[in-house]
């Protein structure tokens, strides 16, 4: 069945269903990815273009790697050599790229609510790759398809979300999907880090690492966004790491068969401890890897076409 929207602008707006579809959808198309020639003719004539206003190096390849993998063409636009410079409007660009009939553009931009203005102004499938503070609801997708991956569930899992939570369109949508399909949502950081109120969407909220991450299944770590603060949030890293770095040691808290997670760029020694990063327990990498098969899953069923992966 197709997922009935023309759009991914947010997981909001998803129902447990839709997000069921696309993740169930998503294990398909990963065994397509494993095959010696990755290439399915599912997007056959199909034109994929990734408008990127910010730096990315995994969501955009990610993009373009699962439309490549569906046979579709793609468009990568260097919005720093576009018309953007010489003062195109964000719609005017999108019109002008929907004019030579790209059927699907993905978009990551710094200001919240951009893929709105174009799934509004366009007849162009939408698919938002961050935009700002608000959403990326494709790594929320991809991060709870790697959690049931390993889990084999989501449904009664507790899950701990650590660090810049203010900040973090990641961390907004995890919270709305996962405690849709079930689980158990704490967030934890320093409360100048953690947005007021948050409670309201349904999470518990700690400000101690070993407290907040007791008996979780799964460890979610966010890195600090700096780049979007404007004003200092804490006296400096080295402080933060001391505070709410994961360790083996503190991760004792966590499960005995938790897995630690994050959605990178990794700060090695500041989110995370080096000697995390070769454990079993962490799967940041197959993280990376399932990001192919649920984006092809999203572009596939936004094609109004029932999933197949032969």
């Amino acid at each position: 069945m197709p997922l009935n929207k023309k759009d991914l602008l947010e997981i909001q707006e998803l129902s447990s269903d839709d997000i069921k579809l696309i993740i169930d959808t998503a294990v398909s198309f990963k065994e397509v990815t494993g095959r010696d020639i990755k290439k399915v003719p599912t997007l056959r004539g199909k034109t994929v273009v990734n408008l990127f206003y910010e730096p990315s190096t995994r969501t955009r390849t990610s993009f373009e790697l699962a439309a490549k993998r569906m046979s579709a063409d793609v468009i990568n636009i260097a919005v720093s050599t576009s018309s953007v410079v010489k003062g195109e409007t964000l719609l005017d660009t999108a019109r002008n790229i929907e004019a030579m009939r790209s059927d699907i553009i993905v978009i990551r931009h710094s200001a919240a609510g951009a893929p709105y203005i174009l799934a509004k102004g366009l007849k162009s499938s939408v698919i938002n790759a961050g935009d700002g503070c608000h959403e990326h609801p494709t790594q929320a997708l991809l991060d709870m398809f790697t959690i049931r991956e390993k889990k084999g569930r989501l449904d009664g899992l507790t899950v701990a979300i650590v660090g810049d939570i203010t900040h973090s369109r990641v961390a907004r949508s995890n919270i709305y999907g996962l405690t849709k399909m079930g689980a158990k949502v704490k967030v934890i950081g320093p409360a100048t880090l953690i947005p007021l109120e948050v409670e309201r969407l349904g999470v518990d909220v700690h400000y101690n690492l070993n407290e907040g991450i007791k008996d979780a299944d799964v460890v979610i770590m966010l890195r600090v966004q700096l780049e979007r603060q404007g004003k200092t949030y804490f006296p400096d890293i080295r402080e933060y790491s001391m505070q709410y770095c994961l360790t083996k040691e503190r991760l004792r808290f966590a499960k005995e068969d938790a897995i630690v997670m994050h959605p990178g760029p990794v700060n090695w020694g500041v989110e995370i401890s080096p000697e995390l990063s070769e454990d079993k327990s962490t799967v940041i990498l197959e993280q990376v890897t399932n990001g192919v098969a649920v984006r092809m899953a999203v572009m596939y069923l936004l094609s109004g076409e029932k999933a197949t992966a032969s």
